[in-house]
């Protein structure tokens, strides 16, 4: 019979097969800057053993390397780390186990091909991306962060560090990676000398960064290894207590891994306490806001009365607003607009 290397469901049939699936998953993430020569044909090799073995997940390849994040039933996890150390690119790879295990992290296996597997707008031809930043255990990432004079960098976006972050750390105010850059380079342009400590979830984006950073003339930089997701095991196993406060935003379908019982920031519909990230129900909107699940009841699922009364029609009759408003590059008023009531 022959074997399809996509996926071939609706999203309401994925989410029904992952429900009536009883097994117990394990949420793993591992990424690695390495050479690969046929990034396509890599992608059909994977999907067909990740397949095989029940993984669900979001996994991006390049030339540069690769960056993954999936649920694997627990029985299979001894599987894919034979896999994984028989192909030459993937040998002795790092898994990094999530916080929470939630079975409905992922509903799907996606293995896409991109040209980077981080969105950073660097050109590579300029610099050693190899030449990266000191690795910190998360425990001496934790000494680290009680020297005098340290200067902590969170690399995530704005919605990220918003509803978590490790204590007096600096927070870049932009949506994308390939922004915070150049704007990290800005703010730190007196600081060359001093001991920078820099996270992100998982660590891929600090290994690009602290090479761009080492190039750019900082001499004392270094990243947490395995992020944030690292960090948190570690030192509960320890029974430290966490540096890092609040949640960490993650990119599936769960959207946040609780840290601690701090909340950082505000419902943007009404301004109460709240740190639940959710997207707006309007398809044609879909902006990712934090909302109470108050403001989500009364507003079905939407960031606005506006988009609440686009979900309230006939099913046909969104899908026809959408298209409109595709082909006339228009959205629902507020679209842009990042947070809805001021903090």
């Amino acid at each position: 019979m022959k074997k399809f290397l996509f996926n071939r469901f609706d999203k309401d049939t994925l989410k029904k097969k992952v429900l009536l699936d009883t097994r117990e998953r394990r949420v793993i993430s591992f990424y690695r800057y390495v050479k690969i020569e046929n990034p396509l044909e890599f992608r059909n090799l994977l999907y067909d053993s990740f397949e095989d073995l029940g993984i669900l997940g979001r996994i991006y390849l390049a030339n540069e390397g690769i960056n993954a994040q999936f649920s694997i039933p627990i029985e299979n996890v001894d599987k894919l780390r034979s896999f994984v150390d028989s192909v030459p690119e993937l040998n002795n790879i790092y898994f990094n186990d999530a916080v929470e295990d939630k079975k409905e992290s992922f509903i799907k296996l996606a293995i896409k091909v991109r040209k980077k597997i981080v969105a950073d707008g660097l050109d590579d031809s300029q610099f050693d991306p190899s030449n990266v930043g000191t690795h910190l255990s998360p425990l001496e990432f934790h000494k680290a962060l009680e020297e005098e004079g340290v200067i902590v960098v969170d690399l995530r976006n704005n919605y990220e560090s918003e509803v978590g972050h490790f204590e007096n750390a600096i927070l870049p105010d932009v949506g994308t990676f390939r922004e915070e850059l150049p704007l990290v380079e800005k703010i730190l342009e007196k600081d060359k000398d001093k001991k920078i400590l820099l996270y992100c979830t998982g660590g891929i984006r600090c290994e690009k960064a602290s090479a761009y950073l080492k190039y750019k003339g900082f001499e004392k930089v270094h990243q947490l290894r395995g992020g944030i997701i690292n960090y948190a095991k570690v030192v509960h196993d320890h029974g430290l207590k966490s540096k890092f406060k609040g949640k960490n935003f993650v990119f599936d379908d769960r959207l946040g891994e609780r840290i601690t019982d701090d909340v950082l920031t505000v419902c943007y519909t009404c301004g109460k306490p709240s740190d639940r990230h959710t997207n707006c129900a309007n398809l044609g909107c879909h902006v990712l806001i934090v909302q109470c699940e108050s403001c989500s009841e009364s507003l079905l699922g939407c960031c606005s009365e506006e988009c609440k009364q686009i979900v309230s029609l006939p099913e046909e009759e969104q899908k026809k607003l959408r298209q409109e408003q595709r082909k006339q590059h228009k959205y629902p008023t507020h679209h842009l607009t990042r947070k809805l009531v001021g903090k």
